[in-house]
């Protein structure tokens, strides 16, 4: 991240101050065409803070759709919208400099992921990518190696790590204020696919040769897995696990409970299902250390709560008083006003903005505040551990 803060009260002046002075930086769309969920999402994230605008892109694996939703959904000019990835970055490499997209994000199943992030590389374009960053383990790997002699910057949209709360929870495990942590829950709960749903949204994500390995776990126990490690700076060396497949005729887990080991000594759990009917996103974080504990839920993301053992529980706020500069520069509005899910994505889109100027501008990023493919790596060693776990009965496997 480009911004290096000392002064917490002045943290969020000088980003406004700063972006004002920004050329936007042109992006391209792989995916996130006709049905799509998460393309125009990163889409309204990169631009929301005036920094990026979509300049291009390949939107289906069908031409024609592709070049329909490029017009249609994004509103972009027919030379820009492309029948597939590969034109798309043969055309824009030639462009003139100031023409021709920066960067790529990659929306697609995830079964495309690999074979679109290699190409881009290839390219010399730097790349955003959902998650899970690949369909098999092996490609994530491949990948990194290619991202690491590429000299090319990768961003991974693990979007809740973006929050202004949980950067908040991240200070405080990183200060000490919690003590050595002793405890890490998460739970992921959905019920979306609790029975058959007939959508292209499900249809992917309920298919091995799409998705991947696994299905509840790749789609958001991953999610879970990227968020506590972030907050708490620990690493997973062990898991046990126990998926289920509760809906008839479902290939890949809908449901699923994970014990945990950590690098520290600390111990933890992660549950995580898509058949816990009525519920809609839960996602929530609780850490225990010595000394305290938080907990974060995203469907009340505004708020941080600590617990003291000698002392009444404390509730922090967005945009409240006492917060770290991490949090500040985090957030957009004054108090009160809610922040959520596009915020989130799109703090990580800004902080990819300031690290590719740097990049650009031919200086060192430094500290990319951001998910980078060793997340990504991390997220799909993960996955393959639980899967591989639980097809062994719950035997306790190292990641």
């Amino acid at each position: 991240m480009s911004y290096r803060i000392t002064d917490e009260c002045e943290a969020r002046d000088v980003w406004l101050f700063e972006k004002h002075q920004l050329t936007k930086l042109r992006m391209g769309m792989v995916g996130g065409g006709e049905g799509a969920f998460i393309g125009p999402v990163h889409r309204m994230a990169a631009e929301l803070d005036g920094e990026i605008e979509l300049v291009c892109g390949a939107f289906a694996s069908d031409p024609e759709r592709s070049m329909r939703s490029g017009r249609n959904i994004y509103g972009l000019p027919a030379q820009r919208c492309y029948p597939d990835y590969e034109e798309m970055f043969a055309v824009e490499a030639n462009r003139p400099p100031r023409e021709r997209m920066q960067f790529v994000v990659i929306t697609t199943p995830n079964h495309v992921h690999y074979p679109v992030a290699k190409a881009a590389l290839a390219a010399g374009f730097h790349v955003v990518c959902d998650k899970p960053v690949t369909h098999k383990l092996e490609e994530a790997e491949h990948l990194a190696e290619l991202v690491r002699n590429s000299g090319l910057l990768f961003g991974l949209t693990y979007n809740y790590t973006g929050y202004p709360m949980v950067r908040e929870a991240r200070n405080l495990v990183h200060t000490g204020a919690l003590g050595p942590v002793r405890r890490v829950v998460c739970e992921y709960l959905q019920g979306w696919l609790a029975g058959d749903v007939d959508n292209k949204q499900a249809d992917w994500r309920t298919d091995p040769q799409r998705a991947g390995v696994a299905g509840c776990f790749g789609d958001i126990g991953s999610h879970g897995e990227n968020l506590l490690e972030y907050v708490t700076d620990l690493r997973i060396v062990e898991l046990c696990a126990d998926l289920s497949s509760f809906v008839p005729g479902r290939m890949l887990d809908d449901d699923g409970n994970v014990l945990l080991r950590f690098d520290s000594g600390a111990r933890g759990v992660l549950f995580a299902s898509q058949v816990a009917v009525g519920e809609e996103n839960g996602l929530k974080l609780r850490v225990y250390g010595e000394r305290g504990g938080l907990e974060w839920s995203q469907t009340e993301p505004n708020s941080l709560i600590t617990r003291w053992p000698d002392r009444p529980y404390e509730v922090r706020r967005t945009g409240g008083p006492g917060l770290s500069a991490a949090a500040l520069i985090a957030t957009r509005l004054p108090a009160g006003h809610p922040e959520g899910y596009l915020e989130a994505f799109a703090t990580l889109y800004r902080n990819f903005a300031g690290a590719l100027r740097e990049t650009l501008n031919g200086a060192d990023p430094g500290v990319l505040e951001f998910p980078t493919i060793d997340d990504g790596v991390r997220g799909m060693r993960f996955i393959s551990a639980v899967v591989e776990s639980s097809n062994q009965g719950g035997r306790w496997l190292p990641v």
